[in-house]
């Protein structure tokens, strides 16, 4: 019995540990981002009188697509890294 907890319990209890600091750590790195983009927003508006009245869309517009490139550029390295971890396995 000893035996089946230490093969199957344990390396279970070892992978959901593995995986909640996996998401805790996600959130957070998310949280920070987000308070990255409010900090690069309000920067705009406060340093650019140019963007006050009708030109005021344009520092949303900086922030969405500097979001936008920050998102692409993520979802590249992810994609490009699963690909190459594939490569090698194969050699």
């Amino acid at each position: 019995m000893r035996y089946i907890k230490e093969e199957t319990i344990q390396p279970l209890k070892d992978m959901g540990r593995y995986a909640l600091y996996g998401a805790l750590g996600s959130v957070f790195v998310g949280v920070g981002i987000l308070f990255i983009f409010m900090a690069v927003l309000r920067f705009f508006q406060e340093q650019f009188r140019v963007f006050d009245g009708t030109l005021s869309w344009i520092p949303y517009l900086i922030v969405a697509a500097l979001a936008l490139i920050v998102a692409s550029v993520t979802l590249w390295q992810i994609v490009r890294g699963a690909g190459e971890r594939r490569i090698k396995s194969t050699k």
